[in-house]
């Protein structure tokens, strides 16, 4: 039973929303003349000559033969929360987030953004279907870290709108976020939050016992909004002493279908119902392995990523990027003296971003980058437990072309950071702190003469305090208070060019301070068996937050906007909960979510850009034996409260419908899903797009889609 008021208006919301959209889907489910056939099966083979031959040949060799191997997995190891918890205690300070699984497997879209887009406190910079990057708590860009097992992915897609993450979610395992002030340990960075995409490509303890053996995973999907065709492959296989990866996949889509009649210049001037230059073909391989010791592993990973999709904010103008990422890690335990295990962790990457206009090369972006970083755990010394580490990143960027809109750079930094736990009889206390030294040089340009040579130094530090109090059989309380400084990124210093992106003419100030800001976050949490609760509130003050603004003046035929700083606020609520409504042999639960955030330019009155508006969401989910379903529906307010130069969004509910059926096939297992996405086919625009803007009406969301997809694993 709910007792908390908070938790009563939460339901009573979802409820009214429920009465209130649940006729409009009945009349649209019922009215079946206005439906069309939702999906066509291709009868061309699912493998073709694209997709690395040799590894599906090893993935149906070892999937039809499955039954004959002397498969001897160990028992599954417990799944724990591992960004922002390097102690590995099963209750987290910070507030944080875990999709692995069906969970993830029925959310997945073809962005990271999008993905995980509805998760509470997290929204998407939805550059159309090919292009998003997660928002947390109203923060983007820079202020959000995402990470690729620990480690730094190494894009540039902070940098712009429309770089896509180099990371699949047909290619991921689980996705961890971490929100708020418990994600200093991963720098200024990481103000508003952090984004773990792991994948198992180095294994950290073994999957199998000293006989050996071998598994895997094949995915196939197909989908009828955007013409999606989607398959993977992985396969692991060892012992207790060591474990190799392999995983490949490869996913073609069409332009998006949406509500609305769109323009089209692409192929000569035509009006559809489809969102111009979406289309997308993006493929990634990956072969990784782990020895694993008495007191340790060691483990390398090389991973290829690829793809080309359409920018949507122009017709003609598509994106080739790639990235080539390898990685060794390793850990050596029990040490037995006053440091108890050392871990290390190190990638290299060599990223390229090529704009082609037309058939024409356009501007080429560049990114070689590597990350370091070394973590020690101490001993245990009373209630006390804790860890210390150095990190240290390097980045040589550059940008050339009519398009460059930031100089030849290499950013520098270094820090040491340090997290103690200490136990009480009531709970537990939290101290973190960080201290890092960054250096940004800009070379300018061999091309453009507009770019000003330069370099900037800064020294930033941040500190955090948490605390958890167990308040209650099955109630927790948390908070976390920190202090957080930020050094400029290039583009905010030395940005001197036209970036499409925003349709505006960027100019950087190479005189920014460090971004400082205060965050607070109380939370609380209530569980009993399948029924659950929580709420986490937060602000943020940033003393000089780094921001866009236009100055009213025209250069090269684009709204000349300038970085300045300002003072900031962030304001927000977030919460989810699960109520157990049936129990025997078939379950019934209500899943709940909601947040909202208000963020404030506290220097002109007015609202910061590109925030999402308050947003709820309710979900019924059954089981039975074998089957699975859920009906539900995500409704976003209107969001009205924008800057002048910002477009207003109305408000819009989008209904989504899945089912799974499990099931054996010798020694596979065989997991057929199918999910309906917008089953209205509501007409809506992201307030958190810039697209919503600066390309209005050219980036609606996506419009009705059937996905069909079939997951075997052995």
């Amino acid at each position: 039973m709910i007792s908390s008021p908070v938790g009563l208006r939460f339901i009573k919301r979802a409820v009214l929303l429920w009465l209130a959209e649940f006729p409009k889907l009945l009349a649209l489910l019922c009215h079946t003349a206005e439906c069309q056939s939702p999906f066509l099966i291709s009868t061309k083979p699912v493998m073709n000559n694209s997709f690395p031959r040799r590894i599906a040949s090893v993935a149906a060799l070892v999937f039809c033969g499955s039954t004959a191997l002397a498969q001897s997995a160990a028992p599954s190891l417990k799944e724990v929360t591992v960004t922002g918890n390097p102690l590995g205690g099963s209750d987290l300070i910070a507030p944080a987030t875990q999709l692995s699984g069906t969970d993830l497997l029925l959310r997945a879209k073809t962005t990271l953004g999008e993905t995980l887009d509805g998760t509470p406190g997290v929204s998407s910079t939805y550059f159309g279907p090919n292009a998003s990057r997660p928002i947390i708590r109203g923060l983007d860009g820079d202020r959000i870290r995402i990470l690729n097992n620990g480690g730094g992915s190494m894009d540039v897609s902070s940098l712009s709108y429309d770089h896509a993450v180099t990371l699949d979610p047909l290619s991921i395992e689980r996705i961890e976020v971490l929100r708020g002030p418990g994600a200093l340990m991963y720098g200024g960075s990481a103000v508003g939050g952090v984004v773990n995409v792991i994948d198992n490509r180095i294994a950290r303890e073994p999957q199998f016992d000293e006989k050996g053996g071998i598994s895997g995973k094949a995915d196939l999907n197909l989908a009828t909004g955007n013409s999606e065709r989607g398959k993977g492959v992985l396969l692991e296989a060892g012992n207790r002493r060591y474990q190799l990866h392999v995983d490949a996949f490869e996913r073609k889509t069409g332009d998006v279908s949406v509500p609305i009649d769109l323009v089209c210049t692409k192929d000569g001037a035509a009006t559809r119902r489809k969102i111009c230059n979406s289309a997308s073909d993006t493929s990634g391989q990956a072969l990784g392995g782990s020895l694993f010791f008495d007191h340790g592993y060691l483990g390398a990973s090389a991973t290829n990523y690829k793809s080309t999709y359409g920018t949507v904010a122009e017709d003609n103008v598509t994106i080739g990027m790639k990235s080539n990422r390898y990685a060794l890690e390793g850990e050596l335990r029990n040490f037995g003296g006053f440091i108890q295990s050392v871990k290390g962790q190190f990638s290299q990457t060599d990223y390229t971003h090529t704009e082609f206009e037309g058939a024409a090369v356009g501007t080429v972006f560049k990114n070689k980058g590597s990350d370091l970083r070394i973590e020690a755990r101490h001993a245990k010394r009373g209630n006390f437990d804790g860890m210390f580490g150095f990190q240290a990143e390097t980045n040589r960027f550059s940008a050339d072309g009519a398009e460059a809109f930031a100089p030849h750079s290499k950013t520098d930094q270094a820090a040491m950071f340090a997290y103690e736990e200490m136990a009480t009889s009531w709970g537990k206390l939290s101290l973190g702190g960080r201290l890092e030294s960054v250096r940004v040089a800009s070379f300018g340009s061999p091309t453009e003469a507009r770019f000003t040579p330069g370099v900037r130094d800064f020294n930033a530090g941040s500190y955090a305090l948490g605390s958890m109090w167990s308040v209650a059989p099955g109630w927790k309380l948390t908070g976390n208070l920190a202090y957080t400084e930020r050094a400029p990124k290039v583009n905010e210093l030395f940005a001197n060019g036209p970036h499409l992106a925003t349709a505006a003419y960027e100019v950087g100030s190479a005189d920014l301070h460090k971004e400082k800001s205060g965050n607070l976050d109380l939370g609380a949490a209530w569980k009993a068996g399948a029924n659950r609760f929580s709420v986490n509130g937060y602000m943020s003050r940033f003393q000089n937050y780094i921001a866009l603004s236009s100055t009213g003046l025209l250069e090269d035929g684009l709204p000349r906007y300038q970085y300045e700083q300002v003072r900031a606020r962030f304001v927000g609520l977030e919460s989810s909960g699960n109520v157990r409504l049936l129990q025997g042999a078939s379950t019934l639960d209500l899943a709940l979510r909601g947040d909202l955030v208000r963020a404030t330019n506290q220097d002109s009155g007015q609202a910061l850009p590109r925030i999402a508006p308050w947003r709820i969401g309710s979900t019924l989910l059954w089981g039975s034996g074998p089957w699975g379903a859920n009906l539900g529906f995500d409704h976003s307010g209107a969001q009205h409260r924008v800057p002048v130069t910002d477009r207003a969004t109305d408000a819009y509910t989008l209904w989504h419908l899945a089912g799974t059926y499990r099931m054996r096939a010798g020694a596979a297992s065989l997991l057929w899903f199918a999910r309906l996405d917008n089953l209205t086919n509501q007409r809506a625009f992201s307030a958190s797009s810039v697209l919503t803007t600066t390309a209005f009406p050219k980036a609606p969301m996506p419009g009705r889609s059937l996905k069909v997809g079939l997951q075997a694993s052995f």
